[in-house]
């Protein structure tokens, strides 16, 4: 795979992570149907995924490596970039937008000092859009990591913030 084609890997993977890599692929070579099931447990080891992962996946799983790589890059919580500690996924449904998304995102750029889709020079936080996360009954909501928070405004959304940039989750 050459870069000019898949230039949206960002980074290397050091070789003591390829090994780990390996090692949760290779019990499912020439089973494809088990993809999602060791990206799932890659994704536990690596901040996102290098050229250099999904090579080993491929391999080590007997499949094509522009699978693997379409597949990284299909799913909005799989990334090639590396990404914060904490990822933050504001949802951007048409009820979030109505009960006040915009403030909330701007809120929380500006307590974070980055833009969506950047992650803080710290590494810690990542700002990310996604489609619903289906709690629209409880919009503005976003997603830090596996926890959601609905019935966000402004103030609210800094406040949470404040609690994660302290670790008091």
């Amino acid at each position: 795979m050459n870069q000019d084609t898949y230039n949206s890997y960002s980074h290397k993977t050091s070789s003591d992570k390829l090994v780990q890599v390996a090692q949760i692929a290779a019990p499912y070579k020439n089973r494809p149907e088990m993809l999602m099931t060791v990206i799932i447990e890659v994704q536990k080891v690596v901040r996102a995924f290098s050229e250099d992962v999904a090579a080993v996946i491929a391999r080590e799983m007997g499949l094509p490596q522009t699978q693997v790589y379409s597949f990284i890059t299909f799913y909005a919580m799989l990334s090639v970039k590396p990404r914060g500690k904490y990822i933050i996924r504001m949802c951007e449904s048409a009820p979030c937008h109505v009960h006040g998304a915009k403030e909330v995102v701007k809120a929380m750029e500006d307590a974070l000092r980055i833009k969506m889709g950047q992650t803080t020079e710290d590494g810690r936080f990542t700002l990310e859009y996604c489609p619903c996360l289906g709690i629209c009954d409880v919009s503005p909501a976003i997603m830090i990591n596996d926890r959601t928070y609905g019935n966000l405004t402004p103030d609210s959304a800094t406040q949470l913030i404040k609690q994660y940039i302290r670790e008091d989750v």
